[in-house]
């Protein structure tokens, strides 16, 4: 019998609610799309209502009946993060997994509405301050989980505070490779934080590998982009396979706070999801506790335990 975790040992999920961010595309669509086929409602999260719009009814023509809701997120600006936790407040949501999925790749120099550079404002600092506004939404329910999704280049990355905004000489991908490694840096530091508090909420990262999707192409520009052209249809795998990591964290009963999946195979770029090793950098307690420090200073978001 084959031992790989397919799509196929997804439970029964009804009943349950799972926010996913960046629901409209790629991993984040695909995610969708398999928690809506086995019962989940899910929150889905788009910058662009048009884009949402056009998502959520690809997949209800896909999953007749699929329970969805769209709702406006765009992480690269804290306000939006706040009004976004409001309207769960507001409208009492209960919610069962948080799946931060999105997330900009290697763009050229850009900001983030509060100022910060784009790819560590995005991919760590947006969703640092909504898992933190989120947390009492998770706390009372059954099995609640936090997911976020990292990638292999976080092997690549430094954290360096002396200029984390990257102002001085940008190169697109040390910043990518630095917000990856912040994702897993603080998805370590929030389970440590639970343990120690007692929460029955889980944290657990993921990576999809080197998987075909959009993102290869919505932030890289010039060479990078060409390359991307070439290196997708010829080493990338489908995005059907890349996303069972992070669905496996958000769903799988015999997952362990503080775990990482990702595809195992060919450098970890392809493969049925399997626990992987996050590198030893992204395992150092006193960095976490330190990035942890100050984001909460750059978001203004403090977590309550």
């Amino acid at each position: 019998m084959s031992t790989k975790w397919t799509a196929e040992a997804i439970p029964t999920l009804s009943g349950r609610t799972f926010v996913v961010t960046g629901a409209n595309s790629g991993l984040g669509f695909q995610t969708t799309r398999l928690l809506a086929r086995h019962g989940a409602h899910v929150v889905m999260t788009a910058r662009d209502q048009v884009k949402g719009e056009a998502a959520a009814a690809r997949i209800e023509q896909d999953v007749p009946g699929a329970s969805l809701e769209l709702r406006s997120l765009d992480l690269a600006d804290l306000d939006s993060v706040r009004a976004f936790a409001a309207g769960l407040h507001d409208d009492k949501v209960g919610v069962d997994v948080l799946i931060n999925n999105a997330g900009v790749m290697m763009t050229p120099q850009l900001k983030t509405k509060q100022g910060f550079e784009m790819q560590f404002g995005t991919n760590h600092l947006g969703h640092f301050a909504l898992t933190g506004l989120l947390l009492d939404l998770l706390a009372d329910r059954d099995d609640p989980r936090v997911v976020t999704v990292s990638s292999t280049m976080h092997k690549q990355g430094t954290i360096d505070f002396d200029d984390l905004m990257r102002t001085e000489r940008y190169q697109p991908t040390p910043a990518y490779a630095q917000s990856k490694l912040a994702n897993l840096l603080f998805g370590l530091e929030l389970q440590r934080r639970l343990s120690a508090a007692g929460s029955p909420v889980r944290s657990l990262m993921a990576h999809p590998g080197y998987s075909a999707t959009n993102l290869q192409f919505a932030g890289p520009t010039g060479l990078r982009r060409s390359l991307m052209h070439v290196a997708n249809p010829l080493f990338a795998q489908s995005p059907t396979i890349g996303v069972l990591p992070q669905v496996r964290a958000a769903v799988a009963p015999d997952v362990a706070g503080g775990q990482y999946y990702g595809c195992p195979r060919f450098m970890e770029t392809r493969g049925y999801p399997e626990l992987v090793q996050p590198s030893r950098r992204a395992q150092d307690a006193a960095l976490a506790a330190r990035l942890w420090t100050e984001s909460e200073k750059l978001t203004g978001v403090e977590f309550s335990f």
